[in-house]
């Protein structure tokens, strides 16, 4: 009898696991749907849009940042390599074609294109610092109050 016994309670436990397998297995998302499991994903509220738009608006009158040396000189090289190549279309190649330009230029060639761009730099700084002054006295809250009336 233990002999049965045994053998019984050996044909249990292979269901048993079975059962143990299935519930560690991972649900599909049909199934998870109808049990209610399936996290539903967050969709942006409306305030986060306020605040983004409102932060843009704030920041209207900032003066943008100038462009650095190697943007100067692709405005030149790309004038000059479109005359030389009207067949390419590409902006990787004109870029790719620039970069590599950029690079075996020497020190005395890029020169120019330093000054360009340290000249706006000091412009780019001088108006940033007006608009500080500006925006600490205040200024842009009264004009943008004035301009929602225009409207």
């Amino acid at each position: 009898m233990a002999k049965i016994a045994s053998s019984s309670s050996a044909s249990q436990t292979p269901t048993t696991t079975a059962h143990r397998k299935m519930s560690l297995r991972p649900r599909s998302v049909v199934r998870m749907k109808e049990i209610g499991t399936v996290k539903k994903p967050k969709t942006v509220t409306a305030k986060k849009k306020k605040k983004t738009s409102s932060k843009l608006d704030a920041d209207k009158h900032k003066p943008k940042k100038p462009p650095t040396a190697f943007f100067y000189f692709l405005e030149d090289f790309r004038k000059e390599f479109q005359q030389q190549n009207p067949d390419v279309k590409s902006m990787r190649e004109i870029g790719k074609a620039c970069g590599e330009k950029w690079k075996i230029m020497t020190y005395e060639e890029k020169v120019q294109y330093y000054d360009i761009a340290t000249n706006k730099r000091a412009k780019f700084e001088k108006d940033l610092a007006d608009y500080a002054k500006k925006k600490e006295n205040g200024e842009y809250d009264e004009l943008d109050e004035d301009s929602d009336y225009d409207e």
